[in-house]
């Protein structure tokens, strides 16, 4: 922004008069210190909140991770620096008390200092509680009794901290308004006055005089135009100003305001998109809790009646088909493990109910490359056994099928099961619209379809077609996108 100055408006004013120039360049000097004042308050402001977002977002759950895997033996106080994934918790408290030291003598209102006060409370608690965890661990502590101090302690303090930072955060965020405010009403001044001074001008002065007057006013007026959009909600609008003066460093401060305001706004929306996928993988894993304990019946029931092989060969599609539920927690994997993992789902359902399934699976090879979210096929295969086939009273057949369209990939999941009527179809087609959580029938189904939108838009995601008697069929699109590794590459797990 510096060097931008040409025809500075003292030049301009002096021009005017020399009666004019000390009250006109009173106004510009206090304008420019309140900007350099506004300009410093600000960036300690966005400083002090880059640093609390920070710890905002990784403290607390890499504090939890850290220290429930070394109450569980997976590494220990020696040796966790060397898993990148973890942090030494001294460590950790440390970094975080030294930088909220920081901003405590930095910030300046009391209800930020009174947040900071709490929060380096709850980690000096906080260290003495590790601590505790460390000794009981050295001197052989009981595993149930240390796991109870974490959910007792450390993870109720890693939550009163993670408040405290909120609302830190809150307070800072509610400072700049302040200071947004303060600038605008400075603006809003500095228009008013130069507005009197003009008018005393234009007794005395000609027309020229008017001309240079207005040469001064209009880029202010645009600077205040702008900032009145801004506090209506307007984040878009920027100030166009070239004037080749104090103004137009104003004005590409104030720009520079705006666009670090909406860069903070974005942060939060991203937050909040990632405690709502958090939200989502939790429901995804609930999708089928009863299926585990109708395969371990089964399982029972093949040893009883003395057939072993039948049953070793049922917990090796258990283990394959739960391996590839958790994919070592990635939330995409390749079409080709999303077809085994039906394919071992079928398999299971298939010593259960084999005298009324039959199934095919048809997805083209040349899907295998692409990625798509776990657990998408499984819960609309379930769909099609338990909703479908099963009310048949006969046998009946699954089929899932998966091809190229362009830019796209279709994925079908058919049966020729008891089907539904138009209206049941298209209650059901709302029901699945709905965010999962308030679904009240349809979960799994909604569960996916959310999930697809969440990832790719709302332009894609499933839809429903039955006829009552004659099967139903469920088609999902998707778009197209590559794996990042080879589909092919050995999973370990």
């Amino acid at each position: 922004m510096k060097g931008k100055i040409r025809f500075s408006i003292r030049n301009k004013i002096l021009l005017l008069s020399s009666l004019a120039a000390v009250p006109f360049l009173a106004v510009a000097v206090y304008l420019l210190i309140s900007m350099a004042n506004y300009n410093h308050t600000y960036q300690d402001i966005v400083s002090n909140l880059t640093v609390a977002n920070k710890y905002n977002l990784e403290f607390k759950e890499t504090m939890d991770e850290s220290l429930y895997k070394m109450v569980v033996g997976y590494v220990s106080f020696d040796n966790i620096s060397e898993d990148e994934t973890l942090v030494n918790p001294y460590e950790e408290i440390h970094n975080l008390r030294q930088d909220f030291q920081e901003l405590k003598d930095k910030s300046t209102d009391t209800e930020s200092q009174i947040w900071i006060a709490s929060l380096l409370r709850n980690v000096d608690t906080l260290e003495d509680r590790v601590g505790d965890i460390e000794e009981s661990i050295q001197d052989g502590g009981a595993y149930d009794q240390n796991i109870k101090e974490l959910d007792n302690n450390i993870y109720i303090l890693t939550d009163l901290v993670q408040d405290d930072i909120q609302h830190y955060i809150y307070y800072q965020t509610t400072n700049m308004d302040m200071v947004t405010t303060r600038l605008d009403g400075q603006v809003k001044g500095f228009v008013i006055l130069s507005g009197l001074l003009i008018v005393m001008l234009i007794a005395v002065m000609s027309i020229f005089a008017f001309a240079m007057s207005s040469d001064i006013l209009l880029p202010i007026r645009e600077l205040s135009d702008v900032a009145g959009k801004i506090a209506g909600g307007n984040l878009a609008a920027r100030a166009k100003v070239d004037s080749k003066d104090e103004v137009e460093e104003l004005a590409d401060g104030f720009n520079y305001m705006a666009d670090s305001l909406v860069e903070l706004l974005e942060k939060v929306r991203e937050e909040e998109e990632k405690r709502r996928k958090t939200d989502l993988r939790l429901l995804q894993e609930q999708i089928n809790p009863h299926f585990l304990y109708n395969t371990l019946d089964t399982i029972v029931w093949l040893i009883e009646v003395n057939e072993p092989n039948q049953a070793v060969d049922l917990v090796v599609t258990l283990s394959d088909f739960f391996r590839l539920v958790l994919s070592k927690g990635k939330e995409f994997i390749s079409i080709q493990q999303e077809e085994q993992h039906i394919r071992s789902y079928l398999q299971i359902q298939e010593k259960r109910y084999h005298d009324i399934l039959d199934y095919k699976i048809s997805i083209d090879p040349v899907l295998y490359q692409y990625e798509i979210p776990k657990l998408t096929l499984q819960p609309l295969v379930e769909n099609a056994l338990y909703h479908g086939i099963k009310y048949k009273r006969s046998r009946g057949n699954i089929r899932v099928e998966g091809t190229l369209d362009g830019d796209t990939i279709r994925l079908c999941v058919m049966d020729d099961g008891v089907g539904m009527g138009e209206e049941e179809v298209e209650a059901l087609q709302k029901e699945i619209e709905r965010p999962c959580k308030e679904t009240e029938k349809g979960f799994g189904l909604a569960n996916v379809n959310e999930r697809i939108r969440m990832y790719f838009g709302k332009e894609y995601g499933m839809k429903i077609y039955s006829e009552k008697g004659q099967g139903t069929k469920i088609e999902l699109i998707i778009p197209v996108r590559k794996m990042l590794k080879s589909p092919g590459e050995k999973e370990r797990g």
